[in-house]
C-alpha cells in the first residue's frame, strides 16, 4: 500500500463548491470557467477528475486545463496519491459527493479532498443540494427518489466558499430538452422550483451561521442553552431521525447528543441490525453529534435521567404507527418516556419503517429455537429431580398445592441455570403436563375428574412461567450490570495507574494493558519520536503476539493516521481493507501514538468504543504531561544555566575592571614615570602587579576546573601520598597576605596517607587558606588540621574571625555566592572557590562541611579516602 508522506505545513488548502439545485444547471461550467481564470493569473491548475458526460461547452472549458492523469480524457476517479506527489495550486474535482470505486483509499470522494485541504492544495468541487446529508430525507420527499451519495453538513459549512449557481427552473427544463414524467419526476417544474428553493434556503441558512460565529468570535462557546437529545437504534428509518435531529441542533445552534442505550436484548441482535446501529452511529458523527451509552432495561427511564444528568432541553425520538393494544396493554416507549421526562420538549417523528425493522428481542426469540444441549440436558435432569422430589411428597400426604409449589421452584432454577428463554417456557409446560399425568386423579394419564384442575393448570403455568422470565430478566441485568462494573473498573484503573506512571513507555504499557482487559483482543502501539512512528509493540490477548499485526501495508495505515489525526482502518470509510481499526492518541492536535485493534470480523459495539476513545484520551493526556514535565525541567535547568551565564558575566565584569584598571594603572606609572621612581616605589608597583596577575590566575583557573567538574571531564590521578606534604605544598601558594596571619599546621603526629590527586587537593586547601585570609581581620589565626578517623583521613581549616551566620552556611558552596562578608581588599570573590572545593572532594568520595568554631570563628572541614603505605621488592 504506497501512501505518499505528507509535508508538514501549518496552513491548510481552501475549498470552494460550486453549489446548485439539480444536474445540468451549470456548476461544473462555472468551475472550470473559474479555474481557467486562475490559471490566467499564473496558479498552477490541475484537473483531477470529472464526470465522463459532460455537455459541449464544459468540455471546450478542458482545453488547455492540466490533467492529473496525463491523458487527453480526463479520469472520473480521483488518483490521491498522484494529487499529493503533484501538489499543484488548485486542484479541479468533480462531483464532491462521488462514492470511489472498491479498493481506494477512501470511500467517499469527499474524504479525498479533505486529505488534498490537509496537504495544502486548494480544491474547487461542485454538489447538488440532494448531496446534503442532513436534507436528504426532505429532497427524496419532494422528488420521491432517495440519494445514495451523499456528503455531511460540515463539509458543506466548513467550505471556505460556496457559490450558488443558480438558473430559472423552466429554464433548466428546456436546456434539458425533458419534462417530467411518472418515471422521473425530479425534473418537474415543481419539483425544481422546490429544490431550488431549498438550495436558496441553505446557502441563507449557511451565511446566517457564519456571520453569528463572526459576531460571537471572541465572546465564548458559541452553543446557546438548548441542548438537543435523538436517541439511537437499529431502526432502518432513524437515520431520518437523526437528521432531523441535527436540523434542529443547527436551528438552535445548541448542543448536539446521540444517545444509545444498551439493553439486555443487545447482546442478541443479529447483525444486520448491528450494522444498521453502527450506520446511524456513524451517520450522528457525520452531523456533529456527541455519541454516549448507557446500559439498563428500562430504556424511556435511562433516556429521561441522561437527559435529566446532561441538561439536554429537547429530545428527538421516532414513533411507530405501533399503539397500545386494549385498555390494559403496555404502554408504548414514547408515553412512558413522557411520563418519565414530563418537563421536557419531546419531538417525536412517526417511524412508520420500525414496523418492518427486526427487533432484538423478536431476534432473541427466533434464536431460541436453537436450545444448546447442555441447556435441555440441564432442564431434563431438574424436571426429573422435580418430579422424584413431588412422588416424595405425595408419599408423605402433602397436598398438591406443596407439589405444585415445587415445580415452580424448579421452573424457577432452570432459568437461573439456563441460557436460553425457551427453555423457560418447556419447563413450564412439561411442569403442568407432568404433575396432571402424576398427581391427579385419574394417575398415570392426561386426563382429570376434577373440573377445577384447568384453573390449576393455567395458574401454574403462568406462575411458572412468570417466576422463570423474571429470573431469566434479573440474570441479564445483573449480566449487564456486570459488564459495565467491569468497563467502569477498567476505567477508573486506567487512570489511577497513568496518573502513577512517570515516563512514556510506562504509559504506554499500562493503557495498552487495560485495552486488552477491556477488548479481549491483540493490540498493536505505534509511539510517535520526533513526528514519525516508532517501532511497535504488540500487547496480546493471550499467548503470543501476531506478527501480521505490522506488516509493512498496516503500518502504512498507521502512518496515515499519524499524518492525518484521523482513523482509518477496518469499519472505517478510510483504508478499510486493513485488518485493523486505527486511532490516533492524541491530546488536542498533538498525535503522541497510534492504536491497532484488530477486527477480524467482529466491529467494536458502542460501549466499548466508548471506553476505549477515554482510555485513548486519558493515555494522550499523560503522555503530554510528561512531555510538558519534561519540557518544564529542560526549561528550568536552562533558565538556571542562563542565569549563571549572567551572573558570571556580569560578576566578572564587575569584578575583573579593579585588578585590569590596578594593572592597566601602574604599568602606565612606570612608563610614564620610571625614571623618577625610587627603587621602593618601582618595587611596590611591581608586587602589586604581580598580585593582582595571580589573582586573575587563580581566578581563571578555577573558573576551568569548575567548568571540567561541571562537565565530569576530570580523570582523577589517584596515589597514595603524606599529607603533611600536601598541607605545606598548598601552603606555599596561599595568598600574599597570608603574612598579615598567624598560620598553624597541626597533625596528630603520626604519618598520615591519604589516596588522592594531590594537585586537586593542594587545590582545595589553597581556597579554603585564602578563603579565611580573605574573610578575617589582619592578625587572626588560621589552623590546617590533619588527623585519620578509621578509613578516612579528615583536613580542617580553622580560624577565630567573625563566623559565617547560619542562614548562609547552607549556601556558601553554591556557586558565585559570596555572600554579605565585607572583603578587605577592594576586590570582591566571585564565589567559585568554595564550589571548586565540593566537587573536588566529591569526586574523591568525600566530604565537605562548615561549623561554627567554639569560641568564635570558622571550621571547614573535607574527608578523602585514607591510603596504604606501597611496598616494591
Amino acid at each position: 500500500m504506497d501512501i505518499p508522506q505528507q509535508k508538514t505545513e501549518n496552513t491548510t488548502g481552501k475549498l470552494k463548491i460550486f453549489f446548485g439545485y439539480a444536474a445540468g444547471a451549470g456548476k461544473t461550467f462555472a468551475m472550470l470557467e473559474a479555474a481557467r481564470q486562475m490559471k490566467a493569473r499564473g496558479a498552477d491548475v490541475v484537473v483531477g477528475c470529472m464526470e465522463q458526460r459532460q455537455a459541449p461547452g464544459t468540455a471546450a472549458l478542458l482545453v488547455g486545463l492540466e490533467q492529473l492523469s496525463g491523458r487527453a480524457a480526463v479520469s472520473a476517479e480521483l488518483d490521491i496519491d498522484t494529487a499529493l506527489r503533484r501538489r499543484p495550486q488548485l486542484l479541479v474535482v468533480d462531483v464532491l459527493a462521488h462514492a470511489n470505486a472498491p479498493g481506494s483509499r477512501h470511500v467517499r470522494r469527499y474524504q479525498d479532498v479533505q486529505e488534498l485541504l490537509r496537504a495544502g492544495i486548494d480544491v474547487y468541487t461542485t454538489a447538488n443540494v440532494q448531496d446534503i446529508e442532513s436534507l436528504n430525507d426532505t429532497v427524496a420527499s419532494i422528488t420521491g427518489v432517495p440519494v445514495a451519495e451523499r456528503i455531511p453538513d460540515s463539509v458543506f459549512d466548513g467550505a471556505d466558499q460556496v457559490e450558488l449557481v443558480d438558473t430559472e427552473p423552466k429554464d433548466l427544463l428546456d436546456r434539458l430538452g425533458e419534462t417530467a414524467g411518472p418515471e422521473n419526476g425530479a425534473f418537474s417544474l415543481e419539483t425544481l422550483t422546490a429544490l431550488r428553493e431549498l438550495a436558496l434556503r441553505r446557502c441563507a441558512d449557511r451565511m446566517n451561521r457564519l456571520t453569528e460565529q463572526a459576531r460571537l468570535k471572541g465572546r465564548g462557546e458559541y452553543h446557546t442553552d438548548e441542548h438537543i437529545l435523538v436517541c439511537l437504534s437499529s431502526s432502518p428509518s432513524n437515520a431520518k431521525i437523526i437528521r432531523t435531529a441535527a436540523r434542529m441542533a443547527q436551528a438552535f445552534r445548541g448542543a448536539f447528543t446521540a444517545l444509545f442505550v444498551e439493553t439486555p436484548d443487545f447482546a442478541a441482535m443479529d447483525e444486520a441490525n448491528r450494522q444498521r446501529l453502527r450506520e446511524n452511529m456513524r451517520l450522528a458523527q457525520q452531523l456533529g453529534a456527541v455519541i454516549e451509552t448507557t446500559c439498563g432495561e428500562d430504556v424511556p427511564y435511562q433516556i429521561a435521567e441522561f437527559a435529566r444528568l446532561s441538561g439536554v432541553s429537547k429530545i428527538v425520538i421516532g414513533r411507530s404507527t405501533a399503539t397500545r393494544r386494549g385498555l390494559f396493554g403496555k404502554p408504548t416507549l414514547t408515553e412512558r418516556l413522557i411520563a418519565a421526562a414530563p418537563n421536557l420538549d419531546i419531538h417525536i417523528i412517526p417511524d412508520t419503517a420500525a414496523e418492518g425493522a427486526t427487533h432484538a428481542g423478536k431476534g432473541r426469540l427466533l434464536r431460541a429455537a436453537a436450545v444448546p444441549l447442555r441447556d435441555a440436558a440441564a432442564s431434563v435432569v431438574v424436571l426429573l429431580v422435580v418430579t422424584l422430589v413431588g412422588q416424595v411428597f405425595y408419599a408423605l400426604g402433602f397436598t398438591e398445592a406443596n407439589i405444585i409449589t415445587v415445580y415452580i421452584f424448579g421452573v424457577l432454577v432452570v432459568s437461573v441455570l439456563t441460557t436460553n428463554q425457551l427453555c423457560s417456557l418447556f419447563s413450564s409446560v412439561v411442569s403442568v403436563l407432568v404433575f396432571n399425568f402424576f398427581f391427579t386423579d385419574p394417575r398415570f394419564t392426561f386426563q382429570f375428574n376434577d373440573p377445577g384442575y384447568p384453573v390449576t393448570f393455567v395458574i401454574m403455568f403462568m406462575a411458572a412461567f412468570l417466576t422463570g422470565s423474571l429470573a431469566g430478566r434479573l440474570k441479564d441485568s445483573a449480566k449487564q450490570s456486570a459488564q459495565a462494573a467491569f468497563r467502569t473498573k477498567i476505567l477508573f484503573e486506567t487512570n489511577r495507574l497513568l496518573q502513577r506512571e512517570q515516563d512514556e513507555a510506562s504509559v504506554i504499557s499500562a493503557a495498552a494493558d487495560q485495552l486488552t482487559q477491556l477488548l479481549q483482543r491483540d493490540l498493536v502501539f505505534y509511539p510517535v519520536d520526533a513526528g514519525e512512528l516508532s517501532s511497535p509493540g504488540i500487547y496480546p490477548a493471550g499467548g503470543k503476539g501476531r506478527a501480521e499485526l505490522v506488516t509493512p501495508e498496516e503500518r502504512a495505515v498507521a502512518q496515515w493516521v499519524l499524518r492525518n489525526n484521523k482513523h482509518a482502518g477496518a469499519t472505517t470509510d478510510t483504508l478499510p481493507d486493513a485488518r485493523c481499526l486505527y486511532l490516533a492518541v492524541r491530546a488536542g492536535r498533538k498525535v503522541y501514538g497510534v492504536v491497532g485493534i484488530p477486527i477480524n470480523g467482529r466491529p467494536l459495539d458502542a460501549f466499548d468504543n466508548s471506553v476505549l476513545l477515554s482510555i485513548l484520551g486519558e493515555c494522550g493526556l499523560a503522555l503530554e504531561n510528561i512531555k510538558n514535565a519534561r519540557e518544564k525541567e529542560e526549561a528550568a535547568i536552562q533558565v538556571k544555566n542562563e542565569q549563571l551565564r549572567a551572573n558570571l558575566l556580569r560578576t566578572i565584569s564587575h569584578d575583573l575592571r579593579t585588578p585590569l584598571t590596578s594593572i592597566s594603572g601602574n604599568a602606565s606609572n612606570l612608563l610614564a614615570n620610571d625614571r623618577k621612581m625610587d627603587d621602593t616605589t618601582r618595587k611596590q608597583i611591581f608586587t602589586d602587579i604581580y598580585d593582582d596577575a595571580m589573582w586573575l590566575i587563580g581566578l581563571v583557573e578555577n573558573l576551568l576546573a569548575v567548568t571540567r567538574m561541571g562537565e565530569g571531564r576530570v580523570n582523577l590521578n589517584l596515589s597514595a601520598e603524606l599529607m603533611d606534604e600536601v598541607v605545606t605544598e598548598a601552603l606555599r601558594h596561599v595568598n600574599r597576605k597570608s603574612v598579615e596571619h598567624t598560620i598553624e599546621t597541626n597533625s596528630t603526629g603520626e604519618i598520615i596517607l591519604a589516596r588522592i590527586d594531590a594537585k586537586l587537593i593542594v587545590q582545595v586547601i589553597i581556597n579554603l587558606v585564602d578563603n579565611a585570609i580573605k574573610y578575617t581581620p589582619a592578625g587572626s589565626l588560621i589552623q590546617v588540621n590533619t588527623e585519620q578517623q578509621g578509613q578516612w583521613v579528615r583536613v580542617s581549616v580553622e580560624d577565630n574571625g567573625p563566623g559565617i551566620p547560619d542562614e548562609q552556611k547552607k549556601r556558601v558552596f553554591d556557586m558565585f555566592y559570596s555572600g554579605a562578608n565585607k572583603v578587605a581588599d577592594s576586590r570582591r570573590s566571585l564565589g567559585l572557590g568554595l564550589s571548586l572545593c565540593k566537587s573536588i572532594v566529591a569526586a574523591h568520595g568525600g566530604e565537605i562541611t562548615v561549623e561554627d568554631r567554639p569560641g568564635g570563628g570558622t571550621v571547614f572541614s573535607f574527608t578523602v579516602p585514607a591510603g596504604e603505605v606501597e611496598l616494591h621488592e
